[in-house]
Formats: C-alpha cells, structure tokens, sequence
C-alpha cells in the first residue's frame, strides 16, 4: 500500500500540525465541565480516536494537548514520538513492530507534555492511530512557539528548530 493508496482509501485529510488524519470516532456521551480537571474549559466528549499519516519528510510539529493520547501503531515504518518533560528531559519512544529493536506497538503521551513525533530515521512513512481521553478538542490544542520553547530549553535548539515551524 502507497501513501497516495491510504490518502485516498482512508480519506485522510492535512493536519495542523503537519501529516494527515481522519477522525475515526468520537463518543456520543460527554463529561461535563464540573467532573473535569480545571484545565479543561467545558465539557469534552469521552474519547477520540483518529489515524494519523507522516511522511519522512515531513514531521508533527511540537505541541501540547490537555489530555493523555496513546498512540497505536498500524503500517508502514517506525514512528519516533519525541516529548520534552518541564524540566527539560527529552524521552524518544519509537512506536512500530519491531520489539526485538525496542519498538513499541503503542504508547501513552501524557496530558501537558511538549511533544512531536517524525518517521523513524530510514524509514518512508508511518501510519498509526491515536487515541484521546477526555476526548480531543482543538480547544486544548498548543502548537509550540519555536522561539518560547528555544528560551525555555535552550539546550535542546536544534531539535526544537527541527520540529517547528
């Protein structure tokens, strides 16, 4: 199966942050704003669930979502899921099938976390599923701004110039 293949056959459109997606589920219930964490300004539904395509070159710009997204991996080569922690500490987790090479199939980035993630190196293209809960909402969405992130960890330049825009 092509890019152009799945593109087509999974209707996947271009994200904000770089890629392709397709919602794929959203439930119909929904928490109310009073049994959610603060950070949250209104209700959300109880969980979203999207694929997500990325090319090699290409990358998903870093950003930051209000709820915990696990991610699953479906076709193609290796996704490397980088994150920055507040203090600074970068974890990369490659979501893939190869276990015997420390791949995982899936992986849990949590809520307020900077994070990004880009085909694993000599790879093509990656496609994986991601799951959100409470439920994604473009609301709790931050893309990262290249030169606050650059001030906040100035030990981590390049790669936060590699993975903004």
């Amino acid at each position: 199966m092509t890019v152009n293949y799945l593109i087509k056959k999974l209707e996947l459109l271009p994200h904000p942050e770089g890629g392709y997606y397709k919602e794929t589920y959203r439930s119909d219930e929904k928490v109310a704003q009073i049994g959610l964490p603060d950070r949250f300004t209104g209700e959300r539904t109880f969980a979203t669930a999207i694929y997500f395509l990325i090319e090699k070159d290409n990358f998903s710009a870093l950003h930051k979502i209000k709820s915990d997204e696990t991610w699953h991996f479906y076709y193609g080569d290796a996704l490397e899921v980088i994150e920055i922690d507040d203090q600074g500490n970068i974890t990369t987790t490659h979501v893939g099938q190869n276990l015997k090479e420390g791949e995982v199939f899936q992986y849990t980035v949590k809520a307020n976390t900077w994070f990004g993630s880009r085909v694993k190196e000599g790879g093509s293209f990656s496609l994986v599923g991601c799951t959100v809960a409470p439920g994604f909402d473009f609301e709790d969405f931050e893309m990262a701004n290249r030169n606050e992130l650059v001030k906040e960890f100035p030990q981590h330049k390049k790669l936060i110039e590699e993975m903004t825009r």
